[in-house]
């Protein structure tokens, strides 16, 4: 409808031959990543100057980028076991907590929980804050809280 679309918005063409700076040349992280992306293919050895995470991190794409089919794929069947793997300790260690928690927690101890909880929450005071005062963690706050909702 020729009409603007988004006034913040705009398309930069950058012309890479025309990039000709040289590594000790570098000065802005713009500077560095243009070098970057056209030299790319010729870096063997990082430069100290890409030593930063986010270029090292850039680095390590690149070289997964470069496998083939095969390796690829038993990368992405690694990295998915990993996965899996992490995942599955982390539910079992957060539900063993979780459950050494609520045993740890005595009848008469969970009531008072309850009640600072409910009166906390009266006073207008924050998952956050709650989970300050009783010392439960924020998950279990709002368990308690959930819990007593459905009561």
């Amino acid at each position: 409808k020729n009409r603007l679309f988004y006034d913040k918005l705009q398309y930069v063409y950058i012309e890479m031959p025309n990039f000709t700076k040289e590594l000790w040349e570098l000065e802005t992280r713009l500077d560095k990543w243009l070098y970057f992306i056209k030299h790319l293919e010729d870096i063997q050895d990082i430069p100290e100057i890409f030593k930063d995470s986010i270029f090292l991190a850039a680095f390590s794409t690149a070289e997964i980028a470069k496998y083939s089919t095969e390796e690829r794929n038993d990368y992405e069947q690694s990295l998915k076991i990993f996965r899996d793997n992490k995942n599955t300790m982390d539910t079992a260690y957060f539900e063993g907590k979780k459950e050494g928690r609520l045993e740890g927690i005595g009848e008469g101890e969970d009531k008072k929980l309850k009640e600072v909880i409910k009166n906390g929450k009266a006073m207008g005071l924050t998952i956050s804050q709650l989970s300050s005062l009783t010392g439960l963690s924020e998950s279990m706050v709002e368990q308690y809280l959930n819990e007593m909702e459905n009561e």
